[in-house]
């Protein structure tokens, strides 16, 4: 009788699962409905309400920010508007259809790898995705001097709102204006992909700032957000002149950032500029227990100079290089590595900047200085932070009645 009563119990808990997610589904749509700005009324406005229609999650089919479909475009009499090495003026991964390499698998190398690493190695060629939520439109009106490029993940709802109401509100300054968008993949096998999809659908129908490919958002799968941003930048985006990239955890000073620019476009050190946090001389860690872990079969000799991904600036020509040099190399699981093993190809070094600091100010979270407001005034990037501390600081920050005896360096 204990065993069927188990039975039971077990038999229920998915049907109360569902209904949480659906309860919790609600719940963030009436928020998002209660959050949404000037902008999101008016986009909701021009949209109208599709009901199910905005909601199709459809493998191979674009959508835009407005919920409708875009037709795949020929490329016939585009050549004109073609971008460097050979890149079509639309998004042209239309399908998903990648098979294993099934040649890998006879392999000693293959043999000996760690499992974990089997399905990445086996879809490694696999590199440019369908893209379900597009934003052609977002670099075409008129000229955009930066792009602040936040990855996230469909669950982070709320690193996303901290974002766009701190460091990636969009504004324009001196005539020059600031864009923000937010790079997306699909939800993960196990989770309720369909209601997940119809969320984000819905958030970015409000606020118009997201990219979506289909690729499942995995650690892994880090390196194909860098692959496809960089081609999709290279498509869409022949006025932006800088991008920040980030993750959704960091503090941005904006107003440093937007200075760091000034200066290195006065010295004219600025089209080859990629600055952040540089990490020099490291090599692969073996500690299986890592996050970072990586098996000498991948990777047996030591790493070029990279930026933590938490943060760093890259101008735009240097974006589109980098773009043509990646199709050429193998994707790596680390995604700040990958792109420091595309500025190698291109013989050039990261520059290490002070401001940046990607492992947050000290890397002991428990000292002071890591909630010293007078820090973050004078610095540019600090990682990493919670939605609540990334709120509140930025309100103490941008206080006019905040003093700070001299300025603070570390």
């Amino acid at each position: 009788m204990d065993h069927l009563f188990r039975r039971k119990r077990v038999g229920l808990l998915k049907p109360l699962l569902s209904l949480s997610l659906v309860f919790a589904s609600f719940l963030m749509i009436h928020k998002l409905k209660t959050e949404k700005d000037g902008v999101g009324v008016k986009r909701m406005k021009e949209s109208g309400w599709c009901d199910s229609e905005c909601f199709s999650f459809k493998k191979g089919v674009v959508k835009n920010g407005l919920g409708s479909s875009e037709s795949p475009v020929v490329s016939n009499g585009l050549d004109a508007q073609r971008v460097s090495n050979g890149t079509p003026a639309f998004w042209d991964a239309q399908v998903l259809n990648c098979s294993e390499d099934a040649s890998v698998r006879s392999k000693d190398w293959f043999q000996r790898l760690d499992p974990r690493f089997h399905q990445f190695v086996l879809h490694r060629h696999c590199r440019y995705f369908p893209m379900l939520i597009n934003h052609p439109e977002k670099c075409a009106n008129g000229e955009v001097q930066l792009l602040m490029v936040v990855k996230s993940v469909i669950e982070q709802h709320d690193r996303r709102e901290a974002v766009r109401k701190t460091w990636g509100k969009e504004h324009t300054v001196d005539g020059k204006k600031i864009k923000t968008l937010f790079l997306l993949g699909s939800p993960t096998s196990g989770k309720d992909t369909k209601n997940l999809q119809k969320l984000i659908e819905y958030e970015d129908m409000i606020y118009g700032d997201i990219l979506q490919w289909d690729f499942m958002d995995t650690f892994f799968n880090l390196t194909l957000k860098e692959v496809n941003f960089l081609k999709w930048f290279n498509i869409y985006c022949s006025g932006v002149q800088f991008i920040f990239k980030g993750d959704d955890d960091v503090f941005v000073n904006t107003d440093n950032l937007l200075q760091l620019i000034g200066f290195r476009v006065e010295e004219r050190k600025d089209a080859e500029l990629f600055v952040g946090d540089t990490i020099s001389k490291a090599i692969p860690i073996r500690n299986r227990q890592s996050k970072y872990y990586i098996p000498k079969e991948l990777y047996d000799k030591p790493y070029p100079p990279y930026v933590g991904g938490g943060g760093f600036l890259m101008s735009s020509q240097l974006a589109r290089r980098l773009f043509v040099v990646s199709e050429d190399l193998e994707l790596y699981p680390i995604d700040d590595v990958f792109l420091g093993m595309c500025l190698q190809k291109l013989h050039l070094a990261p520059e290490m900047h002070p401001g940046f600091r990607t492992f947050g100010i000290t890397r002991r979270r428990v000292s002071a200085m890591n909630s010293e407001p007078c820090f973050y005034k004078n610095l540019i990037v600090v990682h990493k932070l919670s939605v609540q501390e990334l709120l509140r600081m930025w309100t103490v920050v941008h206080n006019e009645d905040l003093i700070c005896a001299q300025k603070v360096s570390m």
